[in-house]
Formats: structure tokens, C-alpha cells, sequence
């Protein structure tokens, strides 16, 4: 059955498929995931404080026109990170996440996403 977006206007954002995976082998490991929403759980490696990582998730539902949310959801220290959408291409996007905690922090944190459509010209 269509979502409540599908039917109106294309994929990605009321009602959507959501989706899970799992980083591999560092906080850096890029992941796939071919969902309109989802959860990421990052790599347990450590980030010092005041570090910053990227890491790019291949996703054949999001165009170079769409906006990509990101958030930390869940697992590790509350407040201690900040997470944005760093890069938005056709197939794919980019998370960058920071520790601003004041202390290095080796935790799998869970970042949540979703995909709004953007306009297309």
C-alpha cells in the first residue's frame, strides 16, 4: 500500500519505509541503506572530544534536490554530540558527527534519518 506522500506527490515523507543497518568497522565505515527513513547504529570506535567524523550512506531513494534529516536518536551520551547532514547527492548522503563532550567517547550511537523530497526545476 502507497504511503500518504506517495500518493500525492512521490516517495519519501508522511507514512514511510523505514529501515536499519549497522556500521562495520569504524566510525567512518560507510553504510547502505535503501529507505525513506531509518536508523544508522554507528561503529563503537572512539572519537575524541572536539573530533568530527564523516561518513557517506548509499541510498537509492533520495535525489541531489531532497532533504536529508538527521538526528542523534538514541544510545550514548545525551547532548554529547552534534550530527548534521553534511552532503546531499543523487544515491546517496553524507552524515558528519562531532563529540562535544568534553571527553573521548567510544559508544554506537543510533542516528535516526528521514527523506523529504525536494522540488525539482
Amino acid at each position: 500500500m502507497p504511503s500518504q506522500f506517495e500518493a500525492t506527490a512521490g516517495l519519501a515523507i508522511g507514512t514511510t519505509f523505514r529501515g536499519a543497518v549497522t556500521q562495520a568497522t569504524n566510525k567512518a565505515t560507510g553504510v547502505t541503506l535503501n529507505t525513506e527513513s531509518g536508523l544508522i547504529t554507528m561503529n563503537a570506535a572512539a572519537l575524541g572530544d572536539g573530533a568530527y567524523v564523516t561518513f557517506a550512506v548509499t541510498n537509492d531513494r533520495v535525489s541531489a534536490t531532497d532533504v536529508v534529516n538527521v538526528g542523534h536518536g538514541s544510545g550514548g551520551t545525551a547532548g554529547g554530540y552534534v550530527v548534521v547532514n553534511s552532503a546531499v547527492a543523487a544515491g546517496s548522503f553524507k552524515v558528519t558527527v562531532g563529540n562535544v563532550s568534553g571527553g573521548s567517547l567510544s559508544q554506537a550511537i543510533v542516528i535516526n534519518f528521514a527523506v523529504q523530497k525536494g522540488a525539482s526545476s
